[in-house]
């Protein structure tokens, strides 16, 4: 009965909540949990600021008919997701993976919205609470959504397809990310493979990377539509990444990106090899691919008075991080820079990691290379050569005696590194 009026409510006004600080008139405000915090304390709050509704799971504090007491916030906030995405009817991408999801998120709704009003998740609400709002933000007029699954431990994809029910999916790779949550890279995998146990399970249609030896390993499926570098339904031809990719697509055409690192050549593919199922013209697919610009500190390069910076701030772990190494390594620039902060949530392997990285930063003869975090004193260890700052102020310290000029940088490290904050200096 409760969801029945709140979907009607919703209806309404189209605007849910969990933020008292965003409240706008006539918001259902769902009071959440989490370690820190209780929604239920600032539901009255929510309330004099114009939420219509507050959805709460304490009854000690409802005080009158808008106070819509239910069982659970959060369970009740993914039904309604649920009741309008069934309501919607169209079909949902599920995006998962562990390095580039968001990137190819952003290819794929690129290539997409060339022939369909697309929606797909914003910024990085692809969690719990952030899958929720993106399939409610959908409205009638859309017609294909896009939404990105992040996860740190297993059956966490699994409970986003419950609610979402995706009809297609994309893992876009399987690394070593959040090592400590998953228990390991096989756990990686099992967590990451939820998506396609649920596809599999429910008549849903995957595409897969046939060049990814994991990924097929990973595969229930008897048909699934697969893209590579050389056949399969959609390939193109790799030409170069220096800095930025270049290929000659599936219909022969040149096409000159503004991503840079060749580990985005398979998210490319893979946003080309859906554009084309779904019936994109291949020129306007690429026209999409070339037009695309990368924002939010990921594999963006930023032109200072001095240097030219390559940001790719926004995470790391040991795979996405020695690809960044190796590309940045094989770009024909004089003066180069790496810049490298911790990598976070490898639990008991972090040492073993970071030795791992240091090890191949010591092959780099022509490559100055700086170092910062508690962590990367394993790499440190085992390249010397480096310099080493074990935190960021005194990683701020020495750059700021010893500015870079006429350098080409790189800046990598999980994002509670924040290496982003030291721009200012370059």
């Amino acid at each position: 009965m409760e969801l029945a009026f709140l979907y009607e409510s919703f209806l309404e006004h189209r605007s849910v909540t969990t933020d008292t600080r965003k409240v706008k008139q006539n918001d259902l405000f769902f009071a959440l949990k989490g370690p820190n915090f209780n929604g239920n304390a600032f539901a009255e709050k929510a309330l004099e600021m114009g939420a219509s509704y507050v959805i709460v799971d304490e009854p000690d504090v409802v005080k009158d008919d808008r106070y819509v007491l239910v069982e659970d916030v959060l369970t009740t906030l993914q039904a309604l997701a649920n009741l309008h995405r069934r309501t919607l009817g169209i079909p949902i991408l599920a995006i998962t993976g562990s390095n580039g999801k968001t990137t190819t998120k952003e290819l794929v709704n690129a290539v997409m919205s060339k022939k369909y009003k697309t929606y797909a998740t914003a910024g990085n609400l692809n969690n719990h609470i952030g899958i929720p709002l993106t399939l409610l933000a959908m409205d009638e007029s859309i017609e294909f959504g896009i939404v990105e699954m992040g996860a740190n431990h297993q059956k966490e994809i699994e409970s986003y397809c419950r609610f979402t029910e995706p009809n297609y999916g994309l893992i876009n790779n399987v690394g070593k990310a959040h090592l400590e949550g998953f228990g390991g890279f096989e756990g990686v995998k099992k967590g990451k493979g939820e998506l396609y146990q649920y596809l599999f399970e429910t008549n849903g249609i995957a595409f897969i990377n046939s060049k990814n030896e994991h990924l097929m390993e990973m595969s229930p499926f008897e048909s699934p539509i697969l893209y590579g570098r050389n056949s399969d339904f959609y390939t193109a031809k790799f030409l170069k990444s220096d800095p930025f990719v270049t290929f000659i697509a599936g219909n022969e055409e040149l096409v000159e990106t503004k991503l840079i690192g060749d580990y985005n050549f398979d998210n490319i593919l893979a946003a080309l090899c859906i554009g084309k199922y779904f019936g994109v013209p291949s020129i306007a697919a690429n026209q999409a691919i070339e037009q695309y610009d990368p924002t939010n500190n990921r594999s963006q390069i930023a032109k200072t008075n001095h240097n030219e910076v390559i940001l790719d701030s926004y995470n790391a772990n040991p795979t996405s991080m020695r690809a960044a190494i190796e590309n940045f390594a094989s770009l024909n620039k004089d003066n180069k820079v790496l810049i490298l902060g911790d990598m976070y949530e490898l639990g008991e392997e972090s040492e073993a990691e970071h030795a791992t990285i240091g090890a191949i930063l010591h092959l780099l003869s022509d490559t100055e290379v700086v170092l910062i975090g508690k962590h990367m004193q394993a790499a440190f260890n085992e390249c010397p050569t480096a310099k080493y700052f074990e935190t960021k102020p005194e990683a701020v310290t020495y750059l700021e005696a010893n500015p870079l000029k006429d350098k080409t940088i790189l800046l990598k490290g999980s994002r509670g590194m924040g290496l982003e904050t030291l721009m200012p200096l370059f």
